[in-house]
């Protein structure tokens, strides 16, 4: 037996044959593709994973920043390293998530309700705007697909999805990526294009969970693309390399979703 089926995932009759993290991170992986340095944040498993699998299966030999812990984790000066980096243009890809993201790719990370009054605090914004302004291809993350997380407008802008005219920004949102769907990022717009459908739902079900407009397809018409299911072999690499790799970083999520122990 090969170590990628001791550590795969046993998967009941009629389920996937995968589990939903594994989904999402092999969506994100083609994202990825070919990108010289992505950076990861603190506790983000799947943008981490995701990553990974990109550089392995590019075999370019791209570079993969994961802020938390001691594996992949180049950096030693903390947030100000990070941040120079980003600054100098040595960051090719990063990952945002939100409390809530609005149409315009608007997110809060600060709290809900109306400001300074918060109804609910959350940890703070810390880099986010810089890294949105600074980061070429920045990918939304959102797993809860809800009106909750994708409201029309955010109650605070932690960060900006858009900037006016005149205001230098080399980085910002390309890509949303739900546990729904796949968005692509229109800045001349400031909207969001759907891109494609995960399987096993429908485009009815993404208008009704989503507080805010976006566009169909290029050239779709009535049919709206379906998101690719992971290859085989990204499944395989995914469990067994990537597994033990993230698991010096995550080994809870590496136990859980993967059944490795390091």
């Amino acid at each position: 037996m090969s170590k990628a089926e001791r550590t795969s995932p046993k998967t009941p009759p009629g389920e996937p044959a995968h589990a939903p993290e594994e989904f999402l991170i092999c969506v994100m992986a083609r994202l990825l593709e070919g990108l010289g340095h992505v950076s990861v944040g603190a506790l983000s498993p799947i943008p981490g994973c995701a990553a990974l699998l990109a550089r392995d299966v590019s075999g370019a030999g791209g570079r993969v920043s994961i802020i938390h812990g001691d594996a992949n984790n180049p950096y030693t000066d903390g947030g100000r390293e990070i941040f120079d980096c980003a600054g100098q243009g040595r960051i090719d890809a990063f990952f945002l998530g939100g409390a809530q993201i609005d149409g315009e790719a608007n997110i809060n990370l600060l709290g809900l309700g109306p400001y300074p009054k918060l109804e609910k605090r959350f940890p703070g914004s810390f880099g986010s705007a810089f890294m949105y302004f600074t980061v070429p291809k920045v990918i939304l993350f959102a797993p809860e697909h809800s009106r909750r997380v994708l409201v029309e407008r955010v109650d605070f802008i932690s960060a900006p999805g858009t900037s006016p005219p005149g205001i230098r920004r080399p980085g910002g949102p390309k890509a949303l990526v739900t546990g729904l769907c796949l968005m692509s990022f229109e800045a001349e717009k400031k909207r969001f294009r759907l891109q494609s459908v995960h399987p096993g739902h429908t485009l009815e079900e993404i208008r009704d969970n989503t507080g805010f407009d976006f566009d169909p397809p290029d050239g779709a018409g009535e049919t709206v693309p379906e998101t690719p299911e992971p290859e085989p072999e990204r499944l395989a690499m995914l469990r067994s390399a990537i597994a033990a790799e993230i698991a010096k970083t995550y080994p809870g999520f590496a136990a859980r979703v993967f059944q490795h122990r390091a």
